[in-house]
């Protein structure tokens, strides 16, 4: 018994100059993978989640789906296949917009799930496409991390409007609805409650585009718990 206390208490003392003897060499990772590249091959995390969509306003065919954890989507022949054509921005999206004066055209792209689980992704902004996906502009709102809602004007197209539901984890002076007179080129804020409280889903009456209405959430999740309003 004592001959096994004397051996485990050499090997206990042993053990410190065996770690700081060891080698800390960063690890070399084309030893290891060669000429294999990472990339993105589709949605991670809760990748079934389809958070918008939007179809064509004269050919049905033309759809589009912005997902959790994946990108925007669109589809030619009436959802048979799909195709991804936001690959190189941010993935997680929070909604989708055709300009229904130009839907050949002219797309918006909110980024940011709306679902406030702790496992969701955020945003880093809106983005616009006037050649149908090929080609994206940012538009501002990088620290918005959450856009529930994208509206053009259908009696002009220079008139957009976008709801930030804004950070998860913490206050934010991005929350609000803004609108651009100038097809994103500019924004002014037009309603903000606080920093907690952001917009959660915006509408317009389709009768009458001067009127919105504005659904706002306050919320807060902590890493223990979630408050909200």
């Amino acid at each position: 018994m004592k001959r096994n206390f004397v051996t485990l208490l050499g090997c206990a003392l042993l053990l410190p100059i065996a770690l700081l003897a060891q080698d800390d060499t960063a690890i070399d990772a084309s030893k290891i993978f060669g000429d294999l590249r990472a990339r993105h091959i589709g949605p991670a995390l809760m990748s079934g989640r389809i958070n918008d969509m939007e179809v064509h306003p004269t050919n049905s065919r033309i759809i589009y789906a912005g997902t959790a954890g994946g990108g925007v989507w669109k589809s030619n022949d009436g959802a048979a296949t799909f195709n991804p054509i936001f690959d190189d921005y941010a993935q997680s999206i929070g909604s989708v917009e055709l300009d229904p004066n130009d839907p050949d055209n002219t797309i918006y792209v909110g980024t940011g799930e709306t679902w406030t689980r702790n496992s969701v992704s955020l945003g880093d902004g809106l983005y616009k496409s006037t050649d149908g996906g090929a080609n994206w502009q940012k538009l501002g709102f990088e620290k918005s991390e959450r856009i529930a809602n994208v509206i053009v004007n259908p009696n002009n197209s220079q008139e957009v409007y976008v709801g930030v539901l804004g950070a998860l984890w913490s206050d934010s002076d991005e929350r609000g609805v803004y609108k651009s007179s100038d097809g994103g080129a500019t924004w002014e804020k037009l309603l903000y409650v606080n920093g907690k409280t952001g917009c959660a889903d915006l509408a317009m009456d389709p009768s009458d585009p001067d009127t919105l209405y504005a659904s706002m959430w306050e919320f807060r999740r902590t890493a223990w718990s979630f408050e909200s309003g």
